[in-house]
């Protein structure tokens, strides 16, 4: 009678980071929801498709409370990723489990509170003169169709052709479109405050950059369909203004 030898298969563990957006609820909480509800109803889909952290570490809730928190952002179509500044013992069962390891981003106005989990990367070790190295860019020659997102926290990002509604572009540096930008645009993501944002004809949706945005509805008239820059002035101010 012949055996059957079964052949096991080990288990394959690969770490692997995510960009995120963590949000920071301020007391009173109920304030804060309306404010929330304020930018949102300028940008209803700004959250849509986005991992998000739930930061409560300016704010000291019950195991109920934050349950109640976590759904009063779900109603909101916000879906919490995890949840940090929390003591591990008021999670509870059915709450999103909570994060460990990551490292804070600076605390943003409440009108603009919405900043990138990931620091930028600790620098590596120095490279031999006669090497090169690597460059801090993302190239990108065709359109960034509706629905598509290009994160890119490394450094800038060049697409030549067009960003389409509905996509999205996230760089750790400055942003290029040498085409229409009509998606959103954040550049800085890691808390590079000097980022810029370029376009050729501006109809954003959305732009930030190192965690301030400003909607479509925030972008003057008279700049739409032109080319356009965006910055931070002072560092806490987004500018916008044509390039001609």
């Amino acid at each position: 009678m012949s055996s059957l030898v079964r052949q096991r298969h080990s288990l394959m563990f690969r770490p692997r980071s995510y960009m995120a957006f963590a949000i920071a609820p301020q007391p009173p909480v109920v304030d804060w929801l309306s404010d929330l509800d304020a930018s949102l109803a300028r940008s209803e889909a700004f959250f849509a498709g986005q991992h998000v952290a739930l930061d409560l570490s300016a704010v000291n809730l019950s195991p109920s409370a934050i349950g109640q928190l976590v759904t009063n952002l779900e109603e909101r179509n916000i879906r919490v990723l995890g949840i940090e500044g929390i003591d591990p013992a008021k999670w509870q069962a059915g709450l999103p489990p909570v994060l460990r390891g990551g490292r804070a981003a600076r605390t943003a106005e409440p009108s603009a509170a919405i900043t990138a989990a990931d620091p930028a990367p600790a620098p590596g070790p120095a490279r031999p003169a006669s090497q090169s190295p690597e460059p801090a860019s993302l190239m990108i020659e065709d359109p960034v169709r509706s629905g598509q997102s290009v994160i890119f926290t490394e450094g800038d990002v060049t697409v030549l052709g067009s960003v389409g509604s509905g996509a999205e572009i996230v760089a750790g540096g400055s942003i290029h479109v040498y085409g229409t930008l009509r998606g959103r645009a954040l550049a800085g993501a890691t808390g590079n405050a000097r980022a810029r944002i370029f376009c050729h004809r501006i109809e954003a949706e959305l732009l930030a950059i190192n965690s301030y945005y400003r909607t479509a509805d925030d972008i003057e008239d008279s700049l739409r369909r032109r080319p356009a820059q965006a910055w931070l002035d002072e560092g806490n101010t987004l500018q916008i203004s044509a390039m001609n």
